[in-house]
């Protein structure tokens, strides 16, 4: 009965086979943002992310979000800093030009956010670019090996940290999901590729050594309630860093990038 939760599935979810239509992409993203709103990826970036900056009295730090979706959590991170006094400069990569479009429709009244059409695999950043680089619900899509050459681009981009965030395969979250989850769940994509997912996402231990296949140091995997996974580390080569750039000398480099 559990056999199929010792290795990650290999099989295809819609959004990888692109076998959906325009609406059915939109409804996926608005029922993306209430599944993370109850299962916590902003409550995991606090447990995290934020607190590394609190511990680090960073008063001014910039992010990047690879595969950003509509930029949610980039909103989340965004009031964060103003409720805590910081500046902050945050940038979200997305290679889908409606997810792209969405980050900035959605994000107008933050001008301290931008979006990014781009290969997260081939970020058009220098390295070192930003203090903090982080995705959600990204790598599970990914072989393993793609997942090292993924977090291996990422920890490029960093000056500090990276903070992956990703689902726990175990037979509790797959069988919720699977039974109570489905009674509030709508879109197709979301019904059909959501226990999927779980099937494809990782164990602590396969998480903590991907990180270590791509030379990421200081590895941490922490685990969430219910079923989220949070890995954190660096590059070997990141930058010496004492205060981030200044929120204008960031920006102008994301808007000469891409041009």
């Amino acid at each position: 009965m559990f056999s199929r939760f010792r290795k990650r599935s290999n099989e295809l979810e819609h959004l990888d086979k692109g076998d959906y239509t325009p609406e059915e992409y939109e409804g996926c993203l608005v029922e993306l943002r209430r599944i993370n709103a109850w299962l916590g990826d902003t409550r995991a970036l606090s447990q995290t992310l934020w607190a590394e900056v609190e511990q680090l009295d960073l008063r001014r730090f910039s992010v990047l979000d690879v595969g950003a979706g509509s930029g949610e959590l980039l909103r989340a991170a965004a009031r964060w800093a103003k409720q805590s006094n910081r500046t902050g400069k945050f940038v979200g990569v997305e290679l889908n030009a409606r997810s792209a479009q969405a980050i900035a429709d959605e994000s107008r009244q933050f001008v301290n956010i931008n979006a990014v059409r781009a290969d997260g695999f081939r970020l058009p950043f220098a390295d070192n670019s930003f203090d903090y680089v982080i995705c959600s619900l990204i790598t599970h899509h990914f072989t393993d090996a793609a997942v090292v050459a993924f977090l291996k681009e990422l920890s490029r981009t960093a000056r500090r940290s990276i903070f992956v965030i990703d689902l726990y395969r175990n037979p509790l979250a797959y069988y919720l999901y699977s039974t109570v989850g489905r009674l509030f769940l709508y879109n197709r994509l979301i019904r059909e590729d959501g226990a999927l997912s779980i099937l494809r996402s990782f164990t602590p231990d396969e998480l903590e050594r991907l990180g270590q296949q791509a030379g990421l140091k200081d590895i941490t995997v922490t685990q969430m309630f219910p079923a989220r996974l949070v890995l954190s580390g660096h590059s070997e080569n990141r930058a010496e860093v004492s205060e981030s750039k200044p929120a204008a000398q960031l920006v102008g480099a994301v808007a000469e990038q891409m041009r």
